[in-house]
């Protein structure tokens, strides 16, 4: 089995030290075997907000799996934005943006979806499609697969963009064939898990969709600070959502969807009651 702690868009520039403190200490005490962090590490990009990112990522458990997000290319500084967008972010994070994770149990594949002619969407590039596939199919079958990016693979219907959504869908696609069972993914700052027949229209195999907030920073757009925990098993995978309890001063496990393999990919155990309250308190 093995523990996966997803964070997203951490936000620093809008990071509160308290959550950042308290995520901290909860990651170190689930002790996972991998850290994936699904981008936006910054607010604005800029070179203070990606030395606090560093900071922090220095005291998470390693191994780790890092994408950048769109808010980690420049927004007001257009001469970087267009000649060196995610420079800033190699320079601090990582120079590779093509991260792959290895082991016995699973193989993990990270995606940029970044770009510099949009401000908020994205879309993968063929080559960069292509090397996460090829490492995904080179991982055999015996092993868990998951795919990280920043943004979620899907545009609304009515989308005006329609070129963009039909490159997301034939990314989708072409993952799905090279066998990928768990996409994780950040941008909208909502906590969702399901599995992609609920939500986008790939015939034939169900992946898991596993959709984190922000465990750090002020823009929860309504909802709790908060992250994912995967616990992954070959033919069972759990996902917890934990987060934080004001009153508490901590994060807590609040939601536990499990998703179990069948012969077209993954479905949604049924629900049943909840071993666990809203203050993390086991019933």
């Amino acid at each position: 089995m093995r523990r996966v702690v997803h964070l997203s868009d951490i936000h620093f520039g809008r990071a509160t030290p308290v959550l950042v403190s308290a995520t901290l200490d909860a990651v170190r005490r689930i002790d996972p075997h991998l850290v994936a962090v699904s981008g936006d590490l910054t607010q604005r990009a800029r070179r203070r907000q990606f030395r606090e990112a560093r900071a922090f990522l220095d005291k998470l458990p390693s191994p780790k799996l890092i994408v950048p997000g769109n808010h980690d290319v420049p927004l007001y500084n257009v001469l970087e934005r267009f000649l060196d967008p995610l420079g800033n972010y190699r320079r601090f994070i990582t120079r590779n943006l093509r991260p792959v994770h290895l082991d016995s149990e699973m193989a993990v594949v990270g995606l940029n979806t970044t770009r510099s002619l949009t401000i908020k969407d994205g879309t993968i590039r063929p080559t960069d499609l292509r090397h996460a596939c090829d490492a995904l199919m080179r991982a055999g079958t015996d092993v868990v697969k998951i795919a990280v990016a920043h943004h979620p693979f899907e545009y609304p219907d009515d989308a005006s963009i329609p070129r963009q959504k039909a490159a997301a869908m034939r990314a989708l696609a072409a993952l799905a064939r090279a066998g990928t069972d768990v996409f994780l993914t950040g941008h909208l700052h909502v906590s969702y898990a399901g599995h992609t027949a609920a939500r986008y229209k790939i015939a034939g195999r169900t992946a898991v969709v596993v959709e984190a907030g922000t465990a750090t920073s002020t823009r929860g757009r309504g909802e709790a600070n908060s992250f994912n925990v995967l616990h992954v098993e070959p033919d069972t995978i759990s996902v917890e959502r934990w987060q934080w309890q004001p009153g508490a001063g901590t994060f807590a496990v609040v939601d536990i969807q499990v998703f179990d393999r069948s012969s077209h990919g993954w479905n949604p155990r049924p629900a049943e009651p909840s071993a666990v309250d809203v203050s993390g308190e086991s019933l």
